[in-house]
């Protein structure tokens, strides 16, 4: 019997093959999160309804006429593990299409299988029979029936352990090799150590800071820290004071101490993981480091898909290295999707450390299934989490973590933040400017960054200044593809450390760990972690006696929808009040701040958090990540406004192959269409070309006119690429561009 047809050699891969190589590698992968036997299980299983002879003559009509068998095979599996997996055998019955819900499973058992394709299976494939005669629910790992919230996290995993599996041993077998390729496990005391001769190279050939005592005595601090148990830990530590070396010695230190096996970097935005990720590669070499911030999403289905889909879907990153770096948006999507190219990737969380940097940029709407997902990972699945922010959220005034005892690996830090302090905040709140009149008033400093809500007000700041005829402006946007973004940045570190005049309008990009500074910033009025994060860019290295930060509230100006919450609140705790002046660095009143913002959140925006958490509950992986049915309705059209979303906005990646001439994106994408078989490498090459746009934005008839499909949902550019602020939408209808 075949699982699969014949490879370029012309080998076709054996049913019983196929389903003890899944097994035994799916059994590796779930062991990480105790839970070995249900993993082989599962691979054993997955692909029993492959022994039907309908589908065994399917396979061979599909080989000659190069279509699709066209006879369903999962649900075979999942009904005769269901007996011994319970709820855990949705995880066979998703492997292709992906994950559904309860109820699913429940009608399936409620038909009768083919006893002919029973037995023909369990003469085919050695051990099932014994799995089959386990106690009823016994592969079912006892301690994630304590709560439906666990046990939705463990299937999640073992779904994950299931796909990636299946997905390694089907790749060996179309390339021809005997056995799948896994990397084999890194020694994380190694990388430790090449860490710490990395980072002291670095610091000695560095020009030297007023800050440099305090970053030793934080990393000091941190790496003692990292010898505690796992769980959460946190670091509370102000814009300037090393985060990013003191995150990877701890999460480093800590995995090699326990024997975890990776660490999982994730930040809010592709710019900080651009960064974060050259510093990591620089100090643990490039074979150690994983940079994954791919928006290009394969199609799901094989039997709908063409060969270059196919092949993509084989490239979908499992982050199988020692150390990733990556974005909240693909680690939190992911955790809560269904669809296997998603959770591909999820069983590596187990058994690692994972530093979530800047976590005050998490979404408020999702944020409660957040905190409750990191708590059961560390708790249940051996996950030690460190969160990192110098405007560090009060998240245990959620109930979700309100008992939860959380570690600070940073001492005193009011003291810290005291020591730190090196800015001085000017409120210009009433009357209230215009952009332009901002623009005139920043453009008076040799050096000066003014930092905006949206896309559309930088291109107007920026317009301003080259329109008299500044030669020393720049701009920084998400329209900019991140290899440009890259040189722009470059160029303004080089024009600050020769002390040349420098103006530099950005989108709240920069606020999140890019290293830039700045004796003058201004701010546009926004949420105070906001606010603080800007003023990190203000005199970081301390060497002025003070920088300044101008918090401004032009009439003119625009802001994200998702900031009304948190600019309300912020405009109620902070700037000039009855009492004084209050400053966004002031840690009591960030805690009221974040108190009364949860609040103000859940009392508006709960309806969300609370579907997703009831869903989840359920088992019902389909409306967490699609929204529940509309009530009333016939099932099919869901409500995505209560589905687990990162950003509410869908993003289409677009490569820029022309700016100014020709970009080495070009002779990729090329090679992409030439050599589908190498779409991981190239995609990967493709990242630091590739803009990722909202799809409304896309779906414009303007805008969709200047996209070319290439792969999956990646599209090439042929439109306008401006050398200042990147590609040009200003022809499509819409009224708001971030």
């Amino acid at each position: 019997m075949w699982a699969h047809s014949s490879n370029e050699r012309g080998e076709w891969h054996v049913l019983s093959d196929h389903a003890l190589s899944t097994a035994e590698l799916a059994q590796r992968f779930a062991a990480e999160f105790r839970a070995g036997d249900l993993g082989y299980a599962l691979g054993l299983f997955h692909d029993a309804g492959k022994a039907c002879s309908s589908w065994q003559d399917g396979l061979r009509k599909a080989d000659v006429h190069k279509g699709a068998v066209g006879v369903p095979h999962k649900q075979l599996g999942a009904h005769l593990l269901s007996s011994v997996a319970g709820p855990a055998a949705l995880a066979i019955l998703g492997h292709h299409g992906g994950l559904t819900e309860l109820g699913a499973l429940h009608d399936l058992l409620e038909t009768q299988p083919d006893q002919v394709t029973v037995r023909a299976f369990l003469a085919e494939v050695e051990d099932a029979e014994r799995v089959l005669d386990l106690p009823p629910g016994s592969l079912l790992p006892q301690h994630w029936r304590r709560s439906e919230s666990i046990l939705d996290l463990g299937i999640r995993l073992a779904f994950s352990a299931l796909v990636d599996a299946d997905h390694l041993d089907t790749a060996a077998h179309f390339a021809g090799r005997s056995a799948p390729e896994v990397r084999p496990d890194t020694d994380l005391a190694v990388l430790r150590d090449r860490f710490e001769a990395g980072r002291a190279a670095h610091l000695a050939h560095r020009d030297q800071s007023p800050l440099d005592d305090v970053r030793r005595q934080v990393y000091r601090r941190a790496i003692e820290h990292a010898a505690e148990k796992p769980g959460i830990f946190r670091m509370p530590a102000p814009t300037g004071v090393g985060k990013t070396l003191a995150a990877g010695g701890f999460a480093l230190h800590h995995a090699a101490e326990h024997g975890m096996r990776r660490v999982i970097v994730a930040v809010p935005f592709i710019t900080v993981t651009e960064q974060n990720a050259g510093v990591y590669r620089s100090l643990l070499g490039p074979d150690a480091v994983l940079e994954h911030h791919s928006a290009v999403r394969p199609a799901e289905h094989s039997t709908d898909a063409g060969a270059q889909e196919q092949r993509l879907r084989a490239a979908v990153e499992n982050w199988d290295s020692p150390f990733v770096v990556t974005t909240t948006v693909q680690l939190f999507d992911s955790l809560f999707g269904r669809k296997s190219s998603q959770m591909r990737k999820l069983h590596r969380l187990a058994n690692a450390v994972v530093v979530l940097d800047e976590v005050q940029a998490l979404p408020l709407r999702v944020l409660t299934p957040i905190l409750d997902a990191l708590r059961i990972l560390s708790e249940e699945f051996g996950t030690t989490v460190l969160l990192t922010s110098a405007t560090q959220p009060s998240f245990q005034a959620l109930d979700v973590w309100s008992e939860l005892r959380v570690h600070d690996v940073v001492d005193e830090p009011r003291e810290l933040f005291r020591q730190m302090r090196r800015v001085v905040y000017r409120w210009w709140l009433d009357p209230r400017p215009t952009l332009v009149e901002v623009a005139e008033a920043a453009v008076e400093h040799d050096q000066v960054l003014v930092v905006v809500n949206t896309i559309a007000d930088a291109r107007e700041i920026y317009q301003s200044w080259a329109g008299r005829g500044f030669g020393d402006v720049f701009h920084l946007s998400t329209r900019m593809y991140p290899g440009h973004r890259r040189r722009v940045l470059a160029t303004v570190q080089r024009l600050l450390s020769e002390k040349e005049p420098v103006r530099l309008v950005s989108t709240q990009l920069i606020e999140a760990g890019v290293d830039v500074d700045f004796p003058v910033v201004f701010r546009a009025f926004a949420p105070a972690e906001a606010l603080q994060q800007a003023a990190g860019r203000a005199n970081r290295e301390g060497r002025a006696e003070t920088g300044l930060v101008v918090v401004f509230d032009a009439e003119d100006m625009s802001a994200p929808s998702g900031y009304r919450i948190g600019t309300k609140v912020t405009g109620e705790v902070f700037g000039q009040q009855d009492a004084g002046v209050v400053d966004p660095d002031d840690l009591d009143a960030l805690d009221v701040y974040y108190r009364a913002l949860y609040q103000r959140s859940n009392a508006e925006n709960g309806a969300r958090a609370r579907a997703i958490q009831d869903n989840r509950r359920r088992l019902d992986f389909l409306s967490v990540a699609e929204g529940p049915p509309h009530a009333g309705g016939t099932g099919q059209v869901r409500d995505s406004t209560l589905a687990f979303r990162m950003l509410d906005d869908d993003t289409v990646p677009v490569v820029v192959t022309e700016d100014d001439g020709t970009t080495p994106a070009a002779e990729l994408v090329e090679r992409l269409a030439r050599h589908p078989e190498e779409a991981g490498r190239l995609l990967r090459r493709l990242q630091p070309f590739v803009v990722s746009l909202p799809r409304r934005v896309v779906d414009d008839p303007a805008v969709v006119a200047l996209c070319r499909p290439l792969l999956g949902d990646l599209y090439e550019w042929r439109g306008s690429y401006d050398r200042a602020y990147g590609l040009d939408t200003t022809g499509s209808t819409e009224q708001e561009v971030w």
